[in-house]
C-alpha cells in the first residue's frame, strides 16, 4: 500500500507572491541572515533525501516537498492519477490552485508540520515518520518485496498525525524514506533542528538587475496591444506554460514560468488558474507574465527553454513581421480552443512550424514530461525506441499548407474540447474525421509531389545547417520516457516523419489538452487519438519506401491486429500510393534509408549518447538480445569505476511487442525473444529502475553475467553482485554521487532523479 513516503524538500522557497503559510505561529519568510541557524543545515537533507521521491505529480499522498509551499501544504489521500473516475476532480496543482494552507486545509490536505499558535513540534508528522524508519530499519537482505508494497498503483495509505499510532503499529517498518536506508544520525538531528525551530525559511535574493531587465523587456514585447502581438502572446503561451525558462547568457541558474495573469507588468502576479492554458480566462484582461520558479529542478518535470536576444528577434520575424492581418482575437470556446488550427489560422503555418522546429526536442518533451509525469496514458502507444525526424518546412507543397489546414479545421478537433468529463465513446467520431483528414492530405501530397516532384531526401528538414533538433530519439521506459538529440543506437524498428500538423497536434493532445485529473473517458479518448498521430507519423516515413516494401513493413509492426484494426491501419498506412524519388539497392531499403537519414542530418547530428572506442564491453552489451535483454529492468544506471574515477552509463531495454496498438493487455503482447538492450554514455531517464556499481577490471564479467541471463534467480545474482539495492548501505552516497555527475553533464537541463520507480530490491 502507498504510504506518505516522506522525504522532505528541498531549496524550499516561497512563491514571490505568497506571503503566509501558517506554522507555530503563521509566519513570512525570513531573512536569509535570520533563517541560516537551521535552514543551511537542513537544506542539503531535504533536497538530496526528500525530493528524490516526492517532487512530481504522483508523488505519493500528493505530498510535493520541492518547495515550502508544498511542505506547508501536506498531503492528500485524493489520488491524481485515476484511470477508473467517471468524473473529473478539481485540480490541486502547487502554487496554482491555491495560495495559502487555509485553501489547501479547505481542500483536504493535512499537515506535516507542526500548526497553530502553540503548535508541538515534536509529534508532527514528519519527526514521527523520521523516529519510526530510525526504531525500525531496512531489514536484512535483498528483497524489501515482502514488507514494502512498491507497485505505482498500489492503495494509499496517508497517514496523518491523529492517525499515526494505528499506521505505525500496522506498519512498524514504514517509516521514512519509504523503502530505503534511513538518515544518519547528523541529518536527522539537522531535520529535527529545523523543525523545532519553527521551519524557518529564507526569502529568495532579490533577482539580478539584468534578468529583471530582461523580464520587463519580454513582459512588454508579450504585452503589445495590437491584435496581432496579442494572437502572438497567446500562441506562445499555450506552448511554453510548462517550460522552465532561462535567461540564456545572464543568468543560467534562475528558471521561471510564463502565466496568464489578472494583472499588467509592473504589478505583483494575479495568476489565472484553470484547467488548461486554452481555457476561457474570464478576465477582461490578460496579460502575460513570469513568476520564478523555486526549489530544484526535477529531471521528470524540468524543461528548459532559453530566451535571449536572437529568440527575440526570431518571435519578432515569425510573428509581427509577414504581412496579414488579425482582425478580430479568436475566442476560448473549447471548440476553439482545443483545436489550434481554427485559434491561430490567422498565423502563417511556416510560421507556427518553425516555431515549434526550433526547439524540437523541448516541443516532443512536452508528452514526456508534461502534465502526466506518469505517462502510460500515452506512452503505451508508442515503440520502445524511434527516430523522428521532421518535413523540410519550405517542401514545395508547404506553400499550399495555410488553405488547405483551415479547409480542414473540423476534422482537426480532439478530445479535449469535450472537457475532462467526456465520454470514451466520442473516440469514434475523431477516427471518421481523422480518416477523412487523411485522404485529403493524401490527394494533397499526391498533386504536390505530381510531374517528377516525387519526395526525396530533400524532403527531410536537415535543421537548416545549424539546428541540432532536426534528429530525435524518444526510448520509452514502459510508463516514463525520454526524447534526445541525435539518432542513437543502430536501426530501430520504425520511425516517424513528423510535418506540421502532426507535430501540432501531438502537443494539443498530449500537453496543452490532457488534463491529468480528468476522468477514464478524457484519458481513453486520449489515448485512442494517440493512435491515429502515431500511425500518421509511422505512414509519413514509409512515404520515403518503396510502395511494395510498405505493406510487408505494416505487417510486422502490427502482428496480431486483424478484423476492423487491422483494416484501419492499413487505410491509415497505405493509403498513399506514390514513389519516392530515392534509388533503393536492396531487399531491406528500410536499412538503407535509416543510413540516407543519418546523412541528411550528418551537419547537425548530435553524438552525446554515442559510446567511446573504448568502450568495448559496453558495445558488446548493446549486442545482448532476445531472453536474457529481457531479464534487465527498463532503464538501469550503471557506474563504471576506474581508480578515483567514475563513469556512468545507461543500459535501456527495448522492449518488443507484436503491435502497441491496443490499450489493454500489454503484457500478452510482449515477445521477449525480441528484446534488445542500448547502451548510451550518461543518464538517460528520470525515473532509474536499477542502479549497478561495477569496477572497470570486472566490466566484462558483468557482460558476461548479463548475456547468460535465464531466470529471476540469475537476474537477483547479478543484483547482489553489481547493484547498488535499496538496502545498501551505500545507497545514499551513491544517490548522490550520480545526481551531482547528472548535474555536471547538463547543469541547464538536468534536475533530480526520481526514485518511485526503483526495484523491490
Amino acid at each position: 500500500m502507498l504510504v506518505l513516503a516522506l522525504g522532505l524538500g528541498s531549496c524550499v522557497r516561497p512563491r514571490p507572491d505568497a506571503k503566509t503559510f501558517p506554522q507555530t505561529p503563521p509566519r513570512e519568510p525570513l531573512s536569509r541572515a535570520q533563517a541560516s541557524a537551521s535552514w543551511v543545515a537542513a537544506e542539503h537533507v531535504l533536497e538530496g533525501r526528500c525530493v528524490v521521491c516526492h517532487g512530481c505529480n504522483d508523488a505519493p499522498c500528493q505530498l510535493k516537498l520541492d518547495s515550502y509551499a508544498g511542505i506547508a501544504r501536506g498531503g492528500a489521500e485524493q489520488k491524481v492519477y485515476d484511470g477508473s473516475r467517471l468524473s473529473a476532480v478539481e485540480p490541486t496543482r502547487l502554487d496554482i490552485d491555491a495560495h495559502d494552507v487555509p485553501g489547501w486545509r479547505q481542500r483536504g490536505f493535512h499537515p506535516v508540520l507542526p500548526e497553530g499558535a502553540h503548535g508541538d513540534p515534536h509529534p508532527s508528522l514528519i519527526l514521527r515518520m523520521l523516529e519510526l524508519k530510525r526504531a525500525h530499519p531496512l531489514p536484512d537482505g535483498e528483497d524489501l518485496g515482502k514488507e514494502f508494497t512498491f507497485d505505482l498503483d498500489r492503495k494509499q495509505s496517508c497517514t496523518d498525525d491523529s492517525q499515526f499510532d494505528v499506521y505505525a503499529r500496522e506498519h512498524p517498518l514504514w517509516g521514512m524514506p519509504y523503502g530505503l536506508p534511513a538518515l544518519d544520525d547528523v541529518e536527522r538531528t539537522a531535520l529535527a533542528a529545523w523543525v523545532t525551530d519553527g521551519a524557518p525559511y529564507p526569502e529568495p535574493p532579490p533577482l539580478p538587475a539584468e534578468v529583471n531587465r530582461s523580464i520587463e523587456t519580454w513582459e512588454s514585447f508579450l504585452n503589445q496591444p495590437s491584435l496581432k502581438s496579442r494572437l502572438m502572446a497567446r500562441y506562445v503561451y499555450e506552448h511554453l506554460f510548462l517550460a522552465s525558462l532561462y535567461f540564456a547568457g545572464i543568468d543560467d541558474a534562475l528558471f521561471f514560468r510564463l502565466v496568464r495573469s489578472r494583472t499588467p507588468p509592473g504589478s505583483l502576479v494575479d495568476e489565472i488558474a484553470t484547467r488548461r492554458p486554452f481555457d476561457d480566462p474570464r478576465s477582461e484582461h490578460v496579460y502575460y507574465r513570469f513568476v520564478r520558479r523555486v526549489g530544484p529542478a526535477l529531471s521528470k518535470t524540468h524543461m528548459a527553454y532559453p530566451l535571449d536576444a536572437r529568440r527575440l528577434a526570431l518571435y519578432r520575424a515569425l510573428f509581427l513581421a509577414p504581412d496579414y492581418v488579425v482582425d478580430r482575437l479568436p475566442t476560448y470556446e473549447p471548440q476553439v480552443g482545443a483545436n489550434p488550427f481554427r485559434a491561430f489560422a490567422a498565423i502563417p503555418v511556416r510560421s507556427r512550424y518553425r516555431f515549434m522546429l526550433t526547439e524540437a526536442e523541448f516541443t516532443l518533451m512536452g508528452f514526456i514530461k508534461g502534465p502526466v509525469c506518469r505517462g502510460q496514458v500515452a506512452l503505451d502507444v508508442i515503440q520502445d525506441r524511434f527516430w523522428v525526424t521532421f518535413l523540410e518546412p519550405e517542401a514545395p507543397w508547404m506553400a499550399d499548407e495555410d488553405a488547405f489546414l483551415a479547409s480542414e479545421q473540423l476534422d482537426l478537433d480532439m478530445p479535449a474540447e469535450a472537457g475532462s468529463s467526456s465520454l470514451s465513446v466520442l473516440w469514434q467520431g475523431y477516427g471518421k474525421a481523422h480518416d477523412r483528414y487523411m485522404k485529403r492530405r493524401g490527394a494533397l501530397l499526391a498533386e504536390g509531389t505530381a510531374g517528377g516532384h516525387g519526395i526525396d531526401l530533400a524532403s527531410i528538414w536537415d535543421g537548416d545547417g545549424n539546428n541540432a533538433n532536426a534528429a530525435l530519439t524518444v526510448f520509452r521506459h514502459f510508463d516514463s520516457a525520454t526524447v534526445v538529440q541525435g539518432l542513437v543506437g543502430g536501426p530501430p524498428k520504425t520511425a516517424w516523419v513528423i510535418d506540421y500538423p502532426l507535430l501540432e497536434r501531438i502537443h494539443y493532445l498530449l500537453v496543452a489538452g490532457f488534463d491529468v485529473f480528468g476522468n477514464v473517458g478524457h484519458q481513453y479518448s486520449t489515448r485512442v487519438y494517440m493512435d491515429f498521430l502515431r500511425m500518421e507519423g509511422e505512414s509519413n516515413f514509409l512515404l520515403l519506401l518503396p510502395p511494395e516494401r510498405r505493406a510487408a513493413l505494416v505487417a510486422s509492426w502490427y502482428r496480431g491486429v486483424t478484423g476492423a484494426g487491422k483494416e484501419r491501419v492499413e487505410a491509415e498506412l497505405l493509403g498513399f500510393t506514390g514513389a519516392p524519388r530515392i534509388a533503393y539497392r536492396t531487399a531491406a531499403p528500410e536499412l538503407e534509408l535509416f543510413g540516407m537519414l543519418r546523412s541528411r542530418v550528418k551537419q547537425v547530428l548530435a553524438r552525446r549518447y554515442e559510446l567511446a572506442p573504448r568502450e568495448s564491453a559496453l558495445a558488446r552489451l548493446e549486442g545482448v538480445q532476445g531472453v536474457a535483454a529481457s531479464w534487465l529492468a527498463e532503464a538501469s544506471f550503471l557506474t563504471v569505476r576506474e581508480g578515483n574515477e567514475r563513469s556512468h552509463f545507461s543500459i535501456l531495454r527495448e522492449s518488443a511487442h507484436t503491435n502497441v496498438a491496443h490499450l489493454f493487455r500489454e503484457a500478452a503482447r510482449r515477445v521477449k525473444e525480441e528484446d534488445a538492450l542500448s547502451v548510451v554514455p550518461g543518464f538517460l531517464s528520470s525515473y532509474p529502475n536499477a542502479l549497478f556499481e561495477v569496477d572497470r577490471e570486472e566490466l566484462d564479467t558483468f557482460v558476461d553475467a548479463v548475456s547468460k541471463l535465464d531466470s529471476e534467480a540469475g537476474y537477483r545474482a547479478l543484483r547482489r553482485r553489481f547493484g547498488v539495492l535499496r538496502s545498501s548501505p551505500d545507497f545514499w552516497k551513491h544517490s548522490d554521487h550520480i545526481n551531482q555527475s547528472n548535474h555536471k553533464l547538463g547543469p541547464i537541463d538536468s534536475g533530480l532523479f526520481d526514485y518511485n520507480h526503483l526495484e523491490p530490491f
